[in-house]
């Protein structure tokens, strides 16, 4: 029933499309769409069948960099996967850091490649350029020749709505990972051996953070003889996952999201699309923040380090000198199974509680991200560029390219073998994830990683510590108390073309000064108290108010 409801909502958006394709001008663009079209004469295998071409194509894709793969061209599931669809890649790799802003220059050249993947290309970008015609439509494609893509629309009900842009178009495909600990990512870690060295709890109040990395500064936890200890540290938003130095904390004055880049800082209370940086709570949060950057207990290099750097502090040489870092696990800031073995001595710091009583723990429902892949204009064959990306569906190239090879970072379960859900287990992981490695592409690629499927994962008998299960443990003990009401999380969201024109501007505008006004209350370039109602002025002057109705009409349009 659910596929034919999806096969029903397809065609009707295919219609649509005709119909608005008909009446727009700019017939340029609806000819290059023919001309790439699904329609056009395929060089593609029959679907759910492999080689997906009988004759070796290649296949243009651009990539952001990734710490954790030495080489996307020879990569172990590069080739495994080219040998496999007879589709070879020329790689595009673009700085982690620097992504966004390398996404925005191609898109501008119009030197696109054939694929962009694993971007997390917002609904606004997709609406603009979809509408260009510089991606393509992806509707006859799912209809022609998606066979696990398809299956994964048919039992998630409600993605097929989420990824339909207003024009009845699907523009980029997601990358669903139904993940638990990852819908409660933002965490705090802080390091075990000096609390107990110093006879000191795991903090639960923003006071009693306080105090614990004062003790961290003051009381030479590492035994050195040395002031060499760094309190807390993290990374700039973009640059390590959930490592900002205002996401978790935040949290403890206002409900604060910084898991998508286009809903940063955004919630929905009462219905009411919100921003958390324009509310008094944000102003006390970042007095505390000030507070501790001013005594010395966050790290300074927090707002411009990158995940690479942050990895070498927790992975320093020697004696330990990180307290407490901001991530969505250990292998943020150490090596997961390193030899340091330092990871395992990091705990998680429960959603805290602020001054006023919050406590949040920040949550996003949503078991799927969009934007991950988009096929452009200029791919010759984007039959092949749509089956390529139909593949990274299929549950064994899901564990291919996110862990590994079979038999080597995992293996079929055994009988007997229990998973993290208390359920028979159906594979076993063999190695860790979290290691610089040259055998898979670390989430890269879309895939399709049911919540079923991560936690049928054999939890280890053997006494062996599984970063799976210790986030498993350490959100259901420290954060799924805290979470909020899932209807304060705001859904990604499409508009129109011109909501998404306005977006464009006003997102780049507002998110930029927020994330530079925070820096300067922080460090205290600007006062918080004094500086507070020019803040709040020029966020007016910039339409924050405009860039709020925008979100509220299109999540009122997607309910109803």
């Amino acid at each position: 029933m659910r596929m034919k409801r999806w096969s029903a909502l397809l065609l009707s958006a295919m219609m649509m499309t005709v119909i608005l394709l008909s009446a727009c001008s700019g017939g340029g663009d609806k000819g290059a769409a023919e001309e790439n079209g699904a329609d056009a004469e395929s060089i593609v295998t029959e679907k759910g069948t492999f080689p997906i071409v009988k004759e070796k194509v290649t296949l243009k894709v651009m990539v952001p960099s990734n710490s954790l793969v030495e080489n996307f061209e020879t990569n172990e599931f590069t080739k495994w996967y080219e040998e496999k669809t007879n589709v070879r890649v020329e790689w595009i790799v673009v700085p982690q850091q620097s992504a966004s802003e390398k996404l925005n220059l191609m898109l501008a050249s119009g030197d696109y490649p054939d694929v962009i993947m694993s971007f997390g290309v917002t609904p606004a970008q997709q609406m603009i350029y979809g509408k260009q015609g510089v991606f393509l439509s992806l509707n006859d494609y799912i209809d022609k020749y998606s066979v696990n893509f398809k299956k994964a629309l048919d039992e998630n009900e409600v993605l097929g709505p989420a990824i339909t842009a207003p024009d009845g178009n699907i523009y980029a495909l997601p990358s669903i990972n139904d993940c638990y600990h990852c819908s409660m990512a933002q965490k705090m870690w802080i390091y075990k051996p000096w609390l107990d060295k110093l006879g000191l709890k795991v903090p639960t109040t923003t006071d009693e953070l306080y105090t614990v990395l004062k003790a961290f500064k003051e009381k030479d936890p590492n035994g050195n003889g040395k002031a060499d200890e760094v309190v807390l540290s993290g990374a700039p938003r973009g640059s390590g996952w959930l490592s900002s130095i205002d996401g978790f904390i935040m949290n403890a004055f206002v409900f604060n999201s910084t898991f998508s880049e286009s809903r940063v800082h955004m919630y929905v209370q009462d219905g009411k699309v919100e921003v958390a940086y324009n509310k008094p709570e944000w102003r006390e949060g970042l007095k505390y923040l000030h507070k501790l950057y001013s005594e010395g207990l966050i790290d300074p290099q927090v707002f411009t380090q990158d995940s690479d750097q942050l990895l070498k502090l927790g992975e320093s040489s020697g004696d330990v000198v990180l307290g407490a870092a901001l991530g969505g696990h250990q292998g943020v800031f150490t090596q997961i199974a390193g030899e340091s073995g330092r990871w395992l001595d990091y705990v998680t710091v429960p959603a805290l509680k602020g001054p006023n009583g919050v406590q949040y723990a920040a949550y996003n429902p949503f078991g799927y991200s969009l934007g991950a892949y988009l096929i452009t204009k200029n791919s010759k064959h984007p039959d092949v560029a749509f089956r390529w990306a139909d593949g990274f569906y299929d549950e064994e190239v899901s564990l291919r390219t996110t862990i590994g090879r079979p038999g080597e970072e995992w293996r079929e379960a055994k009988e007997g073998e229990i998973g993290i859900n208390g359920k028979p287990a159906k594979w076993a992981k063999l190695k860790e994830y979290g290691q610089i490695q040259n055998v898979h592409w670390e989430q890269t690629a879309p895939t399709y990683r049911s919540n079923e499927l991560r936690l049928s994962s054999a939890v280890p008998n053997d006494g062996k510590p599984s970063l799976e299960v210790i986030l498993y443990n350490e959100t259901k003990k420290n954060y799924d108390p805290y979470k909020p009401n899932a209807d304060m999380a705001l859904p990604q969201l499409f508009f129109t073309d011109e909501q998404a024109a306005e977006l464009s501007d006003l997102s780049k505008t507002i998110n930029d000064y927020v994330d530079e006004m925070m820096a300067r209350f922080i460090i205290g370039d600007a006062d918080p108290d004094k500086d507070w109602d020019t803040y709040i002025q020029t966020l007016e002057g910039m339409n924050v108010t405009r860039f709020l109705e925008i979100h509220q009409e299109s999540l009122d349009t997607k309910k109803k």
